[in-house]
């Protein structure tokens, strides 16, 4: 049985969004470090609050586990002279290594026998061990952004006030800079700021706990939703759920204390992006709703004390969001009496990139685009695409979105109802922002799938035409996000749109702005959506090598490339893969620097290779209609029919032979195999046992 590790880092406030991946860096950190020096462990519990990080380990080893280190030495036959007696080769060695040549022992490998040395190194206490590895540890805790303090070089996410190490209930010795560390931990800033002496992780939980400080943020989180839920019943209303604020909030509080509050009902006339922005955006409150889901004039605020008087608490919050409401329904009423069209040609003052001209032009320019796409998918669409395209930005001038940007789109959409556009262009204005995120919500119409695409497409043509392209730690302006977006929309829609195409569009309407050479730019943005696509297919499970095999052939039509993918994958499971894949490879090997040349039966000398061209003749026009037909699984199946005739080949064919002729044409034949299954991947990409 092993001893305990507690460790407490008492800090500053640390920012809620900082701390979900604190926790689990915090535990990814020590396993390793254990792991590393070799130190037993048992179960490992890492928690957060805003003023403090804690790890505890269960039964941890009193002593690093020992280690025999094998080194292997110079071969016997250098080693002992005829006599066999040490040569300088083997007593050097022995004595590099701190022990007598008496000590040394042979050792028998596939490359013969060789002089070895094996020492134990005995393990150290582990105590000592931790006084010198905490403070690496500590220090190694990444953050998003970190900060000095005083005159200290030590660099963390907020300042540290104090340590508390324990090993076993006895202090680790150790100093971070000015910092010792030691056995007190400390309670609430507020509700008991003093100090208390700890002996055990379970100690450590009682006197936290009575100190107001809920350490666990899982207690914290069911404290909250509990306590809100209950607030919210007592006003016949529910809580409006919401995960990432739900996260926010248990990682912004210690000790958390619920206190529903009102606003005037006339404010619920305001739309209700507006209203729950307000509230969950700016104020972290959690909006009340009806069975029906509509909004009630009520909220749940999270407060880190306990309220004398809850009263006072929730009329101080009142007059807040009392306030922003004010200028909200002020904003919503004022925008109401500027036509979006007269805010479109505000936009001309408004410079979108020093290089890439100002927002007007950039609508002018990706409603051109989302025409050109329209064109391709349903011209019908051509007159609300147009129309929403012209509109869609409109709102960015809006008063309501100097206060409120999260809502540019929503409120668009609001506006344009209001003044009499088409509800399908309505939804299109707020469609074309979206994906905002990794994994969210996709348009639903394809008139805001249109847009969005060409949005995107313009601009991250735009930068990639100026030079301003993603490096490994800097994406500005997003730009992986909206190729992901493109993606996404893209395979989520089965649109028949080639990048190519949409990136040849896309330069030719940015005409002049383009600062580099027509080529390079569509060749890098190619590369970069190969790299977004590949990236998110791996991420979702589908194999690595099929991914590259097929991309490498195409990722200018993606829901084709992805239909190929898929059918890659079932493929793998026939008998007739693994093999195909190795004699393609073989193919391909052989003809890599060959030019297409044209065969000619009459020059064959085998049946094996009558039979091999033959079979080729025989699936090939079938095959490349199936592929036509984008029937993937099917050709596949059609082009293992090789398999047979393709080993028979190498097996009893001399590809490269005397004769110039005889040989071009093997070569040939070999080329016409390659370039049939090139139309469905890069078979040498495969991962073959073989």
């Amino acid at each position: 049985m092993g001893k305990e590790l507690l460790l407490e880092i008492g800090t500053e406030e640390i920012p809620a969004a900082f701390l979900p991946k604190a926790i689990d860096d915090i535990k990814r950190l020590i396993t390793k470090e254990f792991s590393e020096i070799r130190i037993g462990y048992g179960d490992v519990v890492a928690m957060a609050t805003p003023r403090r990080l804690c790890l505890c380990v269960k039964d941890v080893a009193d002593r690093q586990e020992d280690q025999l280190v094998e080194k292997l030495g110079p071969a016997k036959r250098v080693a002992f002279d005829e006599d066999g007696n040490p040569t300088k080769a083997a007593l050097g060695f022995a004595k590099g290594q701190g022990i007598d040549i008496s000590e040394v022992e042979t050792l028998t490998t596939e490359k013969g026998e060789y002089l070895c040395a094996r020492k134990k190194i005995t393990g150290e206490d582990t105590k000592a061990l931790l006084s010198e590895l905490l403070p690496k540890f500590i220090t190694s805790i990444p953050f998003k952004k970190s900060m000095r303090w005083m005159n200290l070089d030590l660099r963390f996410a907020r300042p540290i006030h104090w340590i508390l190490a324990l090993f076993g209930g006895e202090v680790i010795p150790f100093k971070l800079e000015n910092i010792s560390s030691g056995t007190v931990s400390c309670g609430h800033r507020f509700m008991s700021p003093d100090f208390f002496e700890i002996k055990n992780f379970d100690d450590y939980l009682q006197k936290t706990k009575e100190n107001f400080v809920m350490i666990n943020p899982d207690e914290r989180r069911a404290t909250i939703v509990d306590e809100a839920k209950k607030a919210a019943q007592d006003v016949s209303g529910n809580i409006l759920e919401d995960e990432d604020l739900l996260e926010e909030v248990t990682f912004l509080v210690e000790y958390p204390s619920v206190v529903r509050g009102s606003y005037e009902e006339e404010y619920l006339a305001l739309p209700k992006d507006v209203l729950t922005t307000s509230m969950m955006s700016h104020q972290k409150y959690f909006p009340i709703t009806d069975n029906e889901g509509n909004l009630l004039p009520y909220f749940v605020t999270i407060n880190n004390t306990v309220a004398r008087d809850p009263r006072v608490v929730a009329a101080g919050n009142e007059k807040v969001i009392r306030a922003r409401l004010a200028d909200a329904r002020f904003f919503f009423e004022e925008d109401q009496k500027i036509p979006l069209e007269t805010k479109l040609e505000e936009l001309k003052d408004v410079v979108f990139h020093s290089q890439l001209g100002t927002s007007y032009e950039k609508v002018m320019q990706f409603r051109e685009l989302a025409e050109y796409i329209t064109e391709k998918i349903d011209p019908s669409l051509k007159d609300n695409v147009s129309r929403a395209a012209t509109l869609c930005k409109a709102d960015l001038e809006m008063q309501m979105i100097y206060e409120f940007p999260e809502l540019q789109g929503v409120m668009g959409k609001e506006y344009a109802l209001i003044q009499g556009e088409d509800p399908i262009v309505a939804t299109a204005i707020y469609e074309h922002y979206l994906p905002t995120a990794a994994g969210g919500d996709l348009p639903e119409t394809d008139e805001g799938a249109i847009i969005s695409i060409a949005d995107k497409m313009d601009t991250i043509v735009g930068f990639f035409g100026i030079n301003v392209i993603p490096t490994g730690t800097a994406d500005p302006y997003a730009l992986r996000r909206q190729a992901l977006g493109i993606i996404n929309i893209i395979l989520a829609k089965n649109y028949p749109l080639k990048l190519n195409d949409l990136i040849e569009k896309s330069i030719s309407i940015l005409g002049n702005k383009m600062k580099r050479k027509q080529e390079e730019i569509k060749t890098d943005v190619l590369e970069f959506f190969k790299g977004r696509l590949e990236n998110q297919l791996i991420s979702q499970g589908h194999p690595y090598d099929v991914v590259d095999a097929v991309l490498t052939v195409d990722t200018s039509d993606l829901v084709r490339a992805f239909n190929k993918i898929e059918a890659m994958e079932n493929f793998k499971t026939h008998e007739d893969f693994e093999p195909l894949a190795i004699a393609f490879k073989r193919v391909g090997n052989i003809i890599k620097d060959f030019k297409d040349g044209s065969v000619d039966d009459s020059l064959f000398e085998t049946d094996e290779e009558k039979d091999l061209y033959e079979t080729f003749l025989s699936i090939n026009e079938t095959a490349c209609t199936y592929l036509d037909q984008g029937k993937d699984q099917e050709a596949l199946i059609e082009m293992a029919r090789l398999r047979k005739p393709v080993d028979n080949f190498f097996d009893t064919v001399l590809v490269m032979a005397d004769d110039e002729k005889i040989r071009f044409n093997r070569l040939s034949l070999l080329n016409y195999i390659s370039q049939l299954f090139y139309r469905v991947a890069d078979f040498s990409k495969i991962v073959t046992e073989g």
